[in-house]
């Protein structure tokens, strides 16, 4: 069960390690920039490898859980698949459930584990195989992996890799959950965090705050929903920047403090950020030095929040 890219590399592995009986992922939807109706990537992932695929979105139903039941299933394997198993429909496969989740549980928990620990400035992160049960990522654990975030990370990037890294792990403790041999480690009970899903607010850059944060969270909100700032009533999306010495102590935040072939720099408080790639409205990613020029910005200038400017 999974829908979204970061499933992908855990159904091949899976793939090639069990007896896959079904694919279940979430109905087609709009996707995209153009909005087209399309499958969801675990779908087409399956249909590549002749894989049975079940589109469903309500699997706590009657009629679902009479589907499923029809499988006679040993284990269901879950990774982000988009919808929350009731109890009835966790004691359909004969072993149980197992989720691949996208932190070192017990934190981060929820559904925006990867852009969370990057948001927060974790210097590392990892995955986890659980147990499954009625909870939200509460179940007991079964394998679990450390990665190392790097400085150029953003969600993107630190998701593919953790995808790959939870591949062979979510394989393995099948192997181990068929053959009886999978642990039950209890999550401790200190150190537990929720990720709550990201929303469009949450991309809105603060300038007022401290440059680590500012980076932080726009790290976090590549590619989605986007760092967003604006300038002369235009929308900026900030896709890439890094944490600047100081230039004027005193300069209001958001205010442009330096441009050169290197990128922006705008001022934070305390701190400054260097803005290296952006999207302006209505045009294609470009080096922020590129967009300056174009723009004529210059030392002085001003980047807005979103709601500053529409005040």
């Amino acid at each position: 069960m999974g829908t979204p890219v970061f499933a992908v590399p855990a159904l091949r592995e899976v793939s090639r390690q069990c007896e896959v009986a079904a694919v279940v992922t979430q109905p087609d939807r709009p996707r995209g920039r153009g909005q087209h109706v399309s499958p969801s990537a675990v779908a087409s992932a399956a249909e590549e490898l002749n894989l049975e695929v079940i589109k469903m979105d309500r699997v706590n139903t009657t009629e679902a859980r009479e589907r499923l039941s029809a499988l006679a299933p040993d284990l269901f394997a879950v990774v982000a698949f988009g919808a929350i198993l009731k109890p009835e429909a966790l004691k359909i496969p004969r072993r149980g459930c197992i989720n691949l989740h996208g932190s070192l549980l017990p934190a981060y928990r929820g559904a925006s584990p990867v852009q969370r620990a990057l948001w927060d400035g974790c210097e590392g992160t990892g995955v986890t195989t659980m147990w499954m049960d009625e909870g939200v990522d509460t179940g007991d654990m079964i394998l679990q992996r450390w990665e190392a975030i790097a400085p150029d990370d953003d969600a993107a990037t630190l998701a593919a890799r953790l995808a790959e890294i939870g591949a062979p792990l979510l394989a393995e403790s099948l192997t181990l959950a068929h053959e009886g041999r999978a642990s039950r480690r209890p999550q401790p009970k200190t150190g537990a965090s929720y990720a709550p899903k990201l929303t469009k607010r949450d991309g809105i850059v603060e300038w007022a705050l401290d440059s680590v944060a500012v980076w932080n969270r726009q790290r976090a909100v590549t590619p989605w929903p986007g760092a967003a700032t604006m300038f002369r009533g235009r929308r900026l999306i900030l896709l890439e920047t890094k944490p600047h010495h100081q230039l004027d102590a005193d300069a209001v935040p958001g205010t442009v403090l330096e441009v050169n072939d290197s990128g922006v720099v705008v001022a934070c408080k305390p701190g400054a950020i260097r803005i290296i790639r952006v999207k302006p409205e209505g045009k294609t990613e470009m080096h922020a030095g590129e967009w300056a020029r174009g723009a004529h910005i210059g030392a002085g200038d001003l980047l807005e929040t979103e709601k500053e400017a529409h005040a």
